[in-house]
């Protein structure tokens, strides 16, 4: 299991290169000023941050107590990053809407572009996040 400090730098880091990478890109894409965009990826990214944590916290429990171990296999990466954005989807998609001023319909379609792009990051950062700092494994009681 990871302590809640590696916890609070993987969920940190996570966001950190996330918005470095998702506002400039997504300004140009969907044709929005930096700082619409901007505002909207530090919401979701504070929003996305808190769930992210607890997200983690209970997949790695759920693994521990069906497994008993927390590593994860390739599929379970893909039903990790899939479940984590689907997730975080619905609890986006109201915010998206009332930021922009825009449709719900126009919103989902936002919101599920963001949800692709940060579907594959989740993929590459969790796996490159757990070569460097890989999860402890439990210890059992004598």
């Amino acid at each position: 299991m990871r302590t809640t400090s590696d916890r609070i730098r993987q969920a940190l880091s996570f966001e950190i290169i996330g918005l470095l990478i998702v506002t400039p890109l997504f300004a140009w894409l969907f044709q929005h000023s930096l700082g619409e965009i901007g505002v909207l990826a530090l919401i979701g990214a504070s929003v996305a941050t808190g769930w992210n944590y607890l997200f983690n916290l209970g997949f790695d429990h759920a693994l521990l107590r069906l497994r008993g171990d927390v590593r994860k296999s390739v599929p379970l990466r893909v039903a990790h990053a899939v479940l984590f954005e689907a997730t975080l989807l619905v609890l986006l998609l109201p915010i998206f809407a009332w930021w922009l001023g825009i449709t719900l319909w126009a919103a989902l379609l936002m919101d599920l572009a963001f949800a692709g792009f940060y579907m594959g990051y989740t993929f590459v950062f969790t796996w490159a996040y757990d070569s460097l700092f890989p999860p402890q494994r439990p210890r059992r009681a004598a």
